[in-house]
């Protein structure tokens, strides 16, 4: 049987919106990640006497500031991975269960059911 060229339809607009979706969310995560790391980089490059001060002995302000650019790129990871497995994996799967989906034969590893 034929998928009709209205499910057809329906399923390029839904995966379109999906994929902008997804684009849109990668799109602020990376940003915000530029963000947090080159506004560590620009005090770095400008308020390096700020970034030498002491938190407490041994540690300084930069040291600190250090670490959570890196624990800020796990958090907006782990954002990401959170919103996939909520938003974007079951949408897929949705997509991929329509009629006339090119996958609907498919097996969830892409192979032959």
């Amino acid at each position: 049987m034929t998928p009709s060229s209205n499910d057809r339809s329906a399923q390029i607009a839904a995966t379109r919106i999906l994929a902008r979706t997804r684009w849109r969310v990668a799109a602020a995560l990376t940003l915000l990640m530029i963000g947090v790391y080159f506004g560590f980089i620009l005090l770095v490059a400008y308020r390096p006497a700020m970034l030498g001060g002491l938190v407490s002995d041994g540690l300084s302000l930069g040291i600190v500031l250090g670490a959570l650019v890196i624990v800020s790129a796990w958090v907006l990871t782990m954002l990401y991975v959170q919103w996939a497995n909520r938003v974007y994996d079951p949408a897929l799967a949705a997509l991929r269960a329509m009629p006339g989906s090119d996958t609907a034969a498919r097996g969830p590893q892409g192979g032959a059911r």
